[in-house]
């Protein structure tokens, strides 16, 4: 078994697993990408040891939560363990590298597995995400991929990163289309430190030297706020406009959000948000289209009733190089077409060169 010095958030790549100690709600909430969760302490049992913490002192806690754990890594021994070579070296942590993650260490090192506590825990982890995005997000050269509603804007980063290009797709780390009707079914937008934790490991591939293609956003997708210096630098980046006639928009929308139309009445309640700001006669005709499944009128008035006229006036006020923006113009976004458009955005950097 080796004797290491401390072992830091850098060093993580050097071993065979990571190993997260905390309890399940812990993990959920964000985690070292990689981990596997192997709770010393379930939820249910944290909470017990640390009321007994505050009702009866340290000691109590200790005796009752030692069982607890010891019966929880006799479990991991027997399952999840079992099948680890003895040349196998896992990192394990918890919060602050403290009891939780010491204790596993010391029963995996027992067996003969050169098991290694990281410094600081999960809490390290964190400053080093937090760094990471101070260091890298004002170093960005990015390209801000701008459109109306409808343009194909995701899509298009897709086909860009297919093509070898650097991406920041923020609605993907995000979990959510960045509008009211943005919500993905059955699909829980990350914790606000899950989504820094993605956007950091992201950031960290990346040759800071190349071009980054990000989609233009508000300062929040959904629930998620986005960091201040990454706002601020799109903001002052250049902005690629994709102009897609409203025939080519509409039919995309009707692609991509096909499966608002298996809800009625969940879109009908998302639409009754828009009331104040289009008035109750004309939301209450597109309540009317949504419980009907009549997405065609419903997506055809909310672009150019809602979105377009947002757009329009938006665009200008957030982007500083708005009136120098490129522009790609399309004429349908089939595959092919959004293939076009990629093609004529990196055209546009090799021309720029």
């Amino acid at each position: 078994m080796t004797h290491r010095g401390p072992v830091t958030v850098a060093d993580r790549h050097q071993f065979d697993l990571l190993i997260d100690a905390r309890s399940p709600a812990e993990f959920a909430l964000d985690h070292i990408p990689g981990a596997i969760n192997c709770p010393v302490l379930d939820d249910e049992e944290r909470r017990i040891v640390g009321t007994i913490y505050k009702q009866t002192g340290a000691f109590e806690a200790r005796r009752v939560g030692g069982a607890m754990v010891a019966a929880n890594l006799a479990r991991h021994l027997r399952e999840r363990f079992a099948d680890q070579p003895p040349g196998w070296k896992p990192l394990v942590y918890c919060w602050r590298g403290g009891l939780r993650s010491g204790s596993m260490v010391t029963w995996l090192r027992l067996v003969g597995w050169d098991a290694q506590q990281l410094a600081g825990g999960y809490k390290s982890f964190r400053h080093h995400v937090l760094d990471q995005l101070a260091a890298c997000l004002p170093r960005l050269s990015l390209r801000v991929i701008c459109g109306a509603t409808g343009s194909a804007k995701t899509r298009v980063l897709q086909a860009l990163a297919s093509r070898g290009a650097q991406v920041l797709d923020l609605e993907g780390l995000a979990r959510h289309k960045g509008s009211l009707l943005g919500a993905l079914p059955g699909v829980p937008q990350p914790s606000q430190k899950a989504f820094e934790t993605q956007m950091a490991t992201v950031l960290e591939a990346f040759d800071l030297a190349r071009v980054v293609y990000v989609e233009g956003e508000s300062p929040r997708i959904g629930r998620i706020a986005l960091p201040i210096p990454l706002v601020e630098r799109m903001r002052a980046a250049d902005c690629i406009e994709i102009v897609a006639t409203p025939e080519a928009r509409l039919a995309y929308l009707l692609r991509d959000y096909a499966y608002l139309g298996d809800d009625g009445e969940a879109l009908a309640t998302q639409l009754g948000k828009l009331k104040e700001m289009q008035g109750k006669e004309t939301v209450t005709r597109w309540q009317a289209w949504a419980r009907d499944h009549s997405l065609p009128p419903l997506f055809d008035e909310l672009m150019r009733l809602h979105y377009d006229p947002h757009y329009a006036r938006s665009q200008a006020r957030h982007f500083s190089h708005w009136a120098q923006r490129c522009q790609v113009v399309a004429d349908e976004l089939s595959d092919q077409g959004i293939a076009r458009v990629a093609e004529a955005v990196l055209a546009l950097d090799t021309t720029r060169a």
